[in-house]
């Protein structure tokens, strides 16, 4: 029985380096360089799972055997069984993490792929928010933030990879003790103008959790 185990920032981890392995495969004439890039891929691959069991190890451990698009090809779709889907949220629950947003803008949850996903996010460009959600040790959180398309390319913070972004700033709910009425922190960052691609490319979850941790407080 295949127990789901690599989640989607997991996913395309792999698929960046088996990638990498391929291209190396495609482009190298040296096999010196390109065992080393094999090596590479799998060390990467595995140092990101360090609770895997035997089994998950020799799942992952498949890449070794990648020489061509078609092994490629294999090797990823040998993965699938294995994808944790981000765990389904329903409009209540969206509703209750976001109770000061009159009229809220739900996205389509119905159309969203849960395997391909590792936190939930849309605009309401009506007023010019992103919302998130996402699921911080293990328990639903959700922040909104004001979101300025710069139609330009940049750097994700959340992804690491260059593509069109916007301005995201959401105000953190931490506050000093002595802070006045009118007091409020804003932290902005650059990001994908679509969670779609974002969440296609997003390799770790480092920043995410740590910007959702500095606007929670």
């Amino acid at each position: 029985m295949n127990v789901p185990f690599i989640r989607n920032h997991q996913y395309n981890l792999i698929r960046k380096q088996a990638r990498m392995l391929l291209n190396a495969c495609n482009t190298v004439s040296d096999p010196k360089v390109v065992e080393a890039v094999r090596a590479g891929a799998l060390s990467a691959i595995v140092e990101a799972f360090p609770q895997a069991t035997e089994i998950q190890k020799q799942a992952l451990e498949c890449i070794t055997e990648l020489r061509n698009a078609e092994d490629y090809e294999r090797y990823m779709f040998s993965l699938a069984p294995y994808m944790a889907e981000f765990e389904p949220v329903t409009e209540q629950q969206l509703r209750k993490l976001f109770p000061k947003t009159k009229k809220l803008k739900l996205p389509d949850l119905a159309a969203i792929d849960n395997r391909y996903v590792t936190y939930v996010g849309w605009t309401d460009i009506a007023t010019n928010k992103l919302f998130i959600v996402y699921r911080l040790n293990g328990q639903l959180v959700g922040i909104e933030g004001r979101y300025t398309p710069l139609n330009k390319k940049g750097v994700c913070f959340l992804c690491n990879r260059h593509e069109e972004v916007a301005m995201v700033s959401a105000m953190t709910r931490k506050r000093p003790a002595n802070a006045s009425p009118d007091y409020y922190q804003s932290i902005g960052n650059y990001m994908c103008v679509g969670s779609e691609t974002c969440n296609s490319n997003i390799t770790d979850v480092a920043s995410l959790e740590k910007f959702i941790q500095a606007v929670l407080g």
